[in-house]
């Protein structure tokens, strides 16, 4: 299963101004050994449990300052590597070498390798606290707001009702 955006999102930085313009990975459904399972057995194993995995290019960059990354999720290759790979290449601007390389697992830690020769973790999300969003109550939102559109079928979800869940999407 595989599914594409072409989307584009702009993170402000409000203390300094900047606007961060970034593309998003692709997204694909993964099932370890589904493709064995469909060609042998003509069914998918339930055996294994299916996974959401990023993979491909992505893009940061700010025009009021010039700097700019690149970003790539690799994806698993079919036999052996890791799931969650990313590496990155952070620039300088009007620069074509990269003053800062990354690598490591996009859900766990990466590391930084610095133009000067240091090494240091860049970052380590399992060690990152969890903030909770704030969101409008539901009697505050427009009928089309996301959370008010799904609530019904949110609802059903949670107390494991699917048939009513899905008679809700409709």
């Amino acid at each position: 299963i595989y599914f594409y955006f072409s989307l584009t999102g702009c993170v402000t930085c409000l203390d300094h101004d900047e606007h961060y313009i970034l593309t998003f990975p692709n997204g694909y459904g993964r099932q370890v050994n589904a493709l064995i399972d469909i060609f042998i057995f003509n069914a998918l194993s339930i055996l294994t449990v299916p996974w959401i995995e990023l993979g491909g290019e992505c893009s940061i960059s700010c025009s009021k300052t010039g700097y700019n990354a690149s970003i790539v999720f690799h994806t698993k290759p079919f036999y052996g590597g890791k799931k969650h790979r990313i590496t990155a290449e952070i620039f300088s601007p009007n620069d074509k070498k990269p003053f800062c390389s990354i690598e490591g697992e996009w859900n766990g830690v990466m590391y930084a390798k610095y133009s000067t020769g240091e090494n240091a973790v860049f970052i380590d999300t399992k060690k990152m606290p969890t903030i909770k969003k704030k969101v409008r109550k539901l009697e505050d939102q427009d009928d089309f707001e996301s959370r008010c559109l799904w609530k019904d079928v949110t609802y059903n979800l949670k107390i494991r009702d699917i048939d009513a869940a899905t008679a809700a999407k409709h």
